[in-house]
């Protein structure tokens, strides 16, 4: 069973840095698009930052610039380094991406958890 398992959520003080890690694993044949999500308290859940291929990224004009996203093919990980954070970055970051498992003929859509972001100002 493919699952995504993420990592490296916490509290930082505004201006710091974090850096957040996403690992798929089981039975995966390929995997297409990878990305992070983030949720805040009241509001939709939006795209922080998204990489297709591991060579394609796009990025949340909020974040542009601060963030920056990556993938270790190797390792179906994918990882979001965070600077320069913001109190209006405080929310819940969800890893999403699209699999394709073994035996099967078509991509299904996966989320993570969830880790929760709080930067204090």
């Amino acid at each position: 069973q493919v699952q995504l398992v993420e990592s490296g959520g916490g509290l930082v003080q505004a201006g710091g840095s974090l850096r957040l890690s996403c690992a798929a694993s089981g039975s995966i044949f390929s995997i297409s698009h990878m990305g992070w999500y983030r949720q805040a308290p009241g509001k939709q859940r939006e795209l922080v930052a998204l990489i297709i291929s591991g060579v394609t990224t796009n990025y949340a004009d909020s974040v542009k610039g601060r963030f920056t996203i990556s993938r270790d093919n190797a390792k179906n990980t994918v990882y979001l380094q965070m600077n320069s954070l913001k109190s209006e970055d405080t929310a819940v970051y969800y890893c999403a991406a699209k699999i394709r498992p073994t035996g099967w003929p078509s991509q299904r859509d996966y989320w993570g958890q969830g880790t929760q972001v709080t930067v204090s100002s």
